[in-house]
């Protein structure tokens, strides 16, 4: 997951530091059966054998998968766990972007699509429609880890904020005020600065955005979310965090929304009442607040501390 994962308590929570400690090693078995960048996971043994016969995998593995596929569904694609190949073309992969021909690109796009994970929930087992898929769950594996840290510790802890790398946390409890967790936004224009404050309880947050993995070829900006119905890198949103029950929720839909921009996410939070994102547009000095959530108090922006709060009827 190539990120640090931190588990801060309340000042009167210090016998619970052992209980997060234990917790946090599942991250370890985690990344070592979900990851695709060693041969020896069980993911990579999936990429390597489901285009042949079916795969029996592990239930917790088979739920999330399960998972990939209704959100890919519930967002037209614009999240999806079979998107590598593309990844791969653009160099990301490498963590050394190329603008591909465009013929290479088609090429991996036909190799991606959610609808051609079969999943059989008797055999508990997985199998490709076609040669050439691939699975990477970078878009929803760190928020997943969160949770299932955040499962281990609710016995024992009443208060806990989990975080993995600067772009997806989850409040447990509500820390040392009423109003939950005191969390930053990033700014997507300044690395050193603050978009603004929001207060978190018993939710989670997550964000997307391309300020850190990108080349530039000609003058043009190519960040490293890759579109999968268009092959191309997404560039209409600056950034967005998702605010959402479950942090394996909120990491898959920051993508989705920065793939889809205000229009996906309007609709998607007009289908849900707890969901609410909070949108960067390039052009555009104002945050969008679309949705809401009950976990998300005390909302202020830097600067004029205005936004914009889009209304979306429940459908």
């Amino acid at each position: 997951m190539a990120t640090r994962f931190e588990v801060t308590l309340p000042p009167a929570a210090e016998k619970a530091v052992a209980t997060a400690t234990a917790a946090l090693d599942e991250i370890d078995r985690i990344e070592g059966q979900l990851t695709a960048y060693r041969e020896t996971s069980e993911l990579s043994f999936v990429n390597r054998h489901a285009a042949d016969r079916p795969v029996k995998i592990e239930q917790r593995f088979f739920n999330l998968l399960r998972l990939c596929q209704k959100i890919a569904r519930d967002t037209a694609g614009a999240f999806d766990i079979t998107s590598g190949p593309l990844t791969r073309c653009w160099g990301f992969y490498q963590r050394a972007g190329r603008l591909p021909a465009p013929d290479e690109i088609e090429a991996a796009r036909s190799n991606v699509g959610s609808e051609s994970l079969l999943l059989d929930q008797q055999t508990r087992s997985i199998q490709f429609a076609q040669k050439g898929l691939e699975i990477n769950l970078g878009s929803i594996g760190k928020g997943y880890a969160l949770d299932r840290v955040a499962t281990l510790m609710r016995s024992n802890i009443n208060s806990a904020l989990l975080n993995a790398g600067a772009s997806s946390m989850l409040a447990i409890g509500r820390g040392d005020h009423s109003h939950g967790w005191l969390i930053g936004l990033r700014d997507p224009r300044s690395k050193t600065r603050r978009a603004g404050l929001l207060r978190l309880k018993d939710a989670a947050l997550s964000t997307s955005g391309s300020g850190e993995q990108f080349f530039e070829f000609r003058g043009k900006r190519y960040g490293h979310i890759i579109d999968p119905r268009t092959g191309w890198p997404a560039s209409q949103i600056a950034n967005v965090s998702v605010i959402a029950d479950s942090a394996a929720e909120s990491d898959a839909l920051a993508t989705a929304f920065f793939v889809g921009g205000r229009e996906l996410a309007e609709d998607y939070c007009a289908r849900s009442a707890r969901v609410m994102a909070i949108m960067f547009e390039p052009e555009s000095a104002i945050p969008l607040v679309i949705g809401t959530h009950p976990g998300c108090t005390d909302l202020q922006f830097s600067g004029s501390g205005s936004f914009a709060r889009v209304s979306t009827n429940s459908r």
